[in-house]
């Protein structure tokens, strides 16, 4: 049995064909999925496709695209929003600087809120790191030896040295479809080092879909 570990259920891209696409999941073997919340005015959406089916779990947490736009991303909403057995899990969350949707400083504050949310409430967390290693090494190492909390880097697209990081305190590595992608030689370098216990794969869907069918749901 396969397990997403990390898609977007609740977007509109599944509204019209939902029961198709976990009927083509199914078939292709992967048995469970966990939907991850990217902002919390979709929360209610989010839970809302995991307590419709038994195979499917949730995150809640704040995209760091959306760090700027959410009203309160505080530790405590995270954590009382997390009180219900479909969320396994705060995000996702993290560094992303290959856009600027939302100043660097206002990401940093919202991930060290979902971090403090994973320490308290013992789930783990759903990193999201893009051109941001040296920053993402250096937080998840500092605050891991402030006091510890599990955790995952998501669709893994960097180098050695933050997956070393990772590696260091404990996480998993989750690979997408970039991994077939041509130009994704150095993640195949990298996924050839990681153990193989600390590997986990995801679709990212409605993202990211494998050599060939790349740019397709």
């Amino acid at each position: 049995m396969l397990v997403d570990s990390h898609c977007h259920l609740d977007f509109p891209d599944f509204e019209d064909d939902m029961d198709a696409v976990l009927g083509r999941a199914s078939a292709a073997g992967v048995g469970v999925m966990l939907s991850v919340c990217t902002h919390l005015s979709r929360f209610e959406r989010v839970l809302d496709v995991a307590m419709a089916h038994d195979n499917i779990f949730c995150t809640v947490g704040v995209h760091p695209h959306e760090a700027a736009n959410e009203e309160d991303i505080s530790t405590r909403r995270l954590v009382e929003l997390s009180d219900h057995p479909k969320v396994v899990g705060f995000g996702e969350s993290g560094l992303d600087y290959h856009y600027r949707n939302s100043p660097r400083e206002a990401q940093k504050a919202s991930f060290l809120a979902h971090i403090q949310a994973a320490r308290e409430s013992g789930l783990p967390l759903v990193v999201h790191s893009r051109e941001a290693d040296a920053d993402m090494a250096e937080i998840l190492t500092s605050e891991y030896q402030k006091a510890p909390f599990s955790g995952l880097l998501h669709c893994f697209g960097s180098g050695t040295a933050l997956a070393e990081a990772a590696l260091a305190i404990g996480f998993y590595i989750s690979f997408s479809g970039i991994v077939t992608f041509k130009n994704a030689e150095n993640v195949r370098e990298v996924a050839k080092t990681v153990p193989l216990q600390r590997i986990l794969v995801e679709t990212d869907a409605p993202y990211l879909a494998p050599a060939p069918k790349r740019g397709k749901r």
